[in-house]
Formats: structure tokens, C-alpha cells, sequence
């Protein structure tokens, strides 16, 4: 049987936010925008209320060694414990790690969802019997909707679709989630630290404390990502807080 393959997403706020209305995201609640620099004054334009940061980046030579690097060195040491309440999926469809960026940048804020959206749906899905990651992409693989949302939202951008699918370049998310060692030891103090979401990894990553999420994130993208690469294949998007 041959594998799935989808049509890779455009790095453009228009498609993810088409994409996010029509899965169920309430308009209200949240909408991304372009980051346009990670220095100070490009960073100061991004709208307040930063929830998530999507990155698209290239998938190869020294990042794509690293990554395996850090993924075996987790494996093997473990990492700062990540909060239980965050949602993250394993990706297994070619060419949908933008609908999986999408999908743990928006699951992982405090947003609200249409009931019976799809995208309500599907958490619903996921929370029966506590599904593992590889199930919650089973059931992502299963319906067929949000291929459909996905492919819409690929073949709406400002750049043709290739007849070729394969792509190096690929997108992670980072969040905020609370301090699962406060938790552990009910801290009344509310500690922060910034997940980094990729499907095609092994599981969420900590990335370090969190004191402001845009700031952290173009930390982490100029030291882990930038500083490994000569590409200038690099594009980021925020997902802000709406006008209630």
C-alpha cells in the first residue's frame, strides 16, 4: 500500500488562517500573522497576546543531523519533565506538517473551537481512553476532511503547487506550557516553559524556561536552527490573540 502524500502547506498567514476557519477555530479567538525578523524591532510589530510560533525551516544537512542527534540523546538521558496537558501527535502522512503544526500550535492555546467543528471532534476523538499519539494521528489519517481542508488551503497560496511533492523544507511549533515540576510539587508559582512540537520528532521537547514566548522562540530559532544552516529558507508565523 502506498503512503500518503499530501500537498505541501504554504508558510503564508492567509492559508493558515483559511485553514483554521474552516477546521472550526472560532474567527474571534486567534489568527496568525507574519514574523518578519527576529530582531527587536521586527519582533516589536508582531501583535500582543502571542500563543504560538510556527517555523518552517530546512529539513537538512546540520539541522536534520542535530535533531536525530538530540532525539537519541533524549532518548537515552530524558529531558526537563514536559506538563501532561500538552498535545502532540506523531506524523506519518508525507507533507502534512503544516496541518500538524496547525493542529498542536491551536489544540495547545486557549482557544475555542465551533462545537461540532471538526476540529472539536477531533479532540473529542483523541481524549476517549486517552489516546497514544500514534492513534491520534490514526484517527487524523481516517478522516478525510481534514485532508480535504488541507488540500484546499495548499492549492490557495501565492505559489503554484509542484508536480513534484518531495520537500526539505518542514514545519515545528512551539507553545507555552506550565512548569510540570510546579505541578509535581504544587507550586503556587506560575512557571512557564517553551515546548517545541514536531511530529516527525520523538515527542514534545523543552526548550528552556518561558518569560515571553515570542522573545524565547527567536532565541531558540537563531541558536538551534539559523546559526546550524546557510539556507535563507526560513519563515515564521505567530498565532495572536483576536479582537473579542
Amino acid at each position: 500500500m502506498s503512503e500518503s502524500r499530501w500537498i505541501p502547506l504554504e508558510s503564508n498567514p492567509d492559508v493558515f488562517n483559511s485553514w483554521a476557519a474552516t477546521a472550526g477555530l472560532v474567527a474571534s479567538q486567534a489568527y496568525f500573522e507574519d514574523i518578519y525578523g527576529l530582531d527587536p524591532e521586527l519582533l516589536g510589530m508582531v501583535s500582543e497576546g502571542v500563543k504560538a510560533v510556527t517555523l518552517l525551516f530546512p529539513c537538512s544537512g546540520t539541522i536534520a543531523t542535530k535533531r536525530k542527534e538530540e532525539d537519541e540523546k533524549i532518548a537515552a538521558q530524558g529531558q526537563y519533565p514536559i506538563d501532561p496537558t500538552i498535545f502532540w501527535m506523531k506524523q506519518t502522512i508525507v507533507n502534512a506538517c503544516g496541518t500538524m503544526g496547525l493542529l498542536h500550535a491551536l489544540i495547545n492555546s486557549n482557544v475555542t473551537f465551533a462545537p461540532e467543528s471538526p476540529l472539536a471532534r477531533f479532540i473529542d476523538e483523541c481524549k476517549e481512553i486517552d489516546k497514544t499519539p500514534l492513534e491520534r494521528v490514526k484517527i487524523l489519517e481516517e478522516t478525510s476532511l481534514f485532508e480535504r481542508i488541507h488540500t484546499s488551503a495548499a492549492t490557495s497560496g501565492q505559489t503554484t503547487v509542484p508536480e513534484d511533492l518531495d520537500t526539505y523544507l518542514h514545519f515545528t511549533c512551539f507553545v507555552k506550557a506550565p512548569d510540570a515540576t510546579a505541578r509535581e510539587t504544587e507550586s503556587q508559582a506560575h512557571r512557564w516553559r517553551v515546548i517545541e512540537l514536531d511530529g516527525a520528532r520523538n515527542g514534545p521537547i523543552d526548550r528552556g524556561e518561558c518569560t515571553n514566548l515570542l522573545q524565547d522562540v527567536a532565541k531558540i530559532v537563531k541558536d538551534h536552527y539559523i546559526k546550524e544552516s546557510k539556507s535563507v529558507n526560513f519563515s515564521m508565523m505567530a498565532l495572536c490573540s483576536g479582537q473579542d
